[in-house]
């Protein structure tokens, strides 16, 4: 599955959106699939940078890492974590989507990113930790999306727990990125 994205390539402090190419046969991409045992087709894709960290792309797997979350929700949405706005844009195209609230913790990355979605009016993105961010009084939300973290590590597992209690009783289901994958890791 692919997921092309409008977001411009651009720098907002310590953010970069850039556009990348990947090669058939690149040797980086067989070193890479050794290292995480993910490979990048060949193609040209997007990805959000933090100084010399990877945050998101547009490939394949990480489209893959939150596919069973966009085919099943619908209603009112929560994503922690605005990212490149690549499950946000697969959202927006479900007409079956009422409303989608996003917190992102960092304002560069909502001025690189908001700008290409801000015309839906289902679409609030609010800048707020996710941790510490408190939904209006009565708000519920049928699916809750996680996705703050740049990396897939058991460390992240307790971040995922508090996050999942704190939102638990608010929605009906939610899930954090490779939440599985960090727990065989």
């Amino acid at each position: 599955m692919k997921i092309d994205i409008d977001v411009p390539d651009g720098v907002s402090g310590e953010y970069t959106i850039e556009s990348f190419n990947v090669l058939k046969n690149d040797p980086s991409q067989f070193i890479s699939a050794l290292k995480t045992g993910r490979c990048v087709p060949e193609g040209t894709y997007k990805r959000l940078m933090r100084g010399g960290t990877c945050v998101m792309s547009n490939t394949p797997d990480e489209i893959r890492d939150f596919s069973h979350f966009l085919w099943r929700a619908s209603g009112h949405i929560l994503i922690n974590g605005l990212g490149l706005g690549v499950l946000l844009k697969g959202l927006l195209l479900k007409d079956d989507v009422k409303s989608i609230d996003v917190v992102e913790i960092s304002k560069d990355v909502i001025n690189l990113v908001y700008p290409t979605y801000k015309k839906d009016k289902r679409l609030t993105v609010i800048n707020a930790d996710a941790f510490t961010w408190t939904p209006p009084l009565g708000s519920r939300y049928d699916f809750v999306w996680h996705d703050i973290w740049d990396d897939i590590c058991t460390g992240n597992l307790k971040e995922m727990a508090k996050l999942h209690r704190k939102y638990g009783k608010r929605c009906g289901y939610q899930d954090s990125w490779c939440k599985k994958l960090c727990n065989i890791s």
